[in-house]
């Protein structure tokens, strides 16, 4: 099992690293990296996005055809759509989250930030994006790209994790230590 997900990173890293190559080459990784950012929100909020990359069970044709919709639709660069269609014809679109989470990264260290993936509860405002990305920018030092992602099971707060480190200010955490600490007295 260990050796496959080793042999689904290698792809997605050498497919990763030619399309930030050509896109580097055309000027074109901001665009890229936008596409890229949009597909994996489309990917995290669609479960038939998510059977379309995954399912064996579709011909290269049909996912060709799906994934060439999808990109019409969302208007994406032709670069990507052509990346896309690479993917579809070689039967790779099952890795396409990993090639994605493997670009984003090697754009953020080309620019020397550090990536931050934070857990909300509802969309944040501007100000408070704003806010965020300026507390972890001190914190951290260094410019910081920040992921943003909603789950409303977290009630509140923010759980925010940079590389290894993680923080976890959710009021369902708190209620869920609240609710040991409650136990523990009985």
């Amino acid at each position: 099992m260990a050796a496959e997900a080793k042999g689904v990173s290698g792809l997605a890293d050498r497919y990763a690293a030619a399309l930030f190559d050509l896109a580097d080459e055309r000027k074109e990784l901001d665009a890229v990296a936008g596409d890229l950012a949009s597909l994996r929100a489309m990917l995290r909020d669609s479960a038939d996005l998510r059977r379309l990359v995954r399912s064996p069970v579709l011909s290269r044709e049909a996912q060709g055809k799906g994934i060439a919709a999808l990109a019409g639709e969302a208007q994406i660069s032709p670069l990507t759509r052509n990346f896309l269609g690479l993917l579809a014809q070689n039967r790779r679109l099952f890795a396409l989250p990993e090639m994605i989470e493997s670009y984003l990264r090697r754009l953020a260290e080309r620019r020397g930030e550090v990536t931050a993936h934070v857990l909300t509860a509802q969309e944040l405002s501007p100000q408070q994006r704003e806010a965020v990305n300026e507390q972890l920018r001190k914190a951290v030092g260094r410019k910081v790209a920040v992921d943003v992602e909603i789950d409303p099971s977290l009630l509140g707060g923010l759980v925010v994790r940079v590389g290894s480190r993680m923080v976890d200010a959710s009021l369902r955490s708190k209620l869920h230590r609240l609710q040991l600490a409650m136990k523990g007295v009985q």
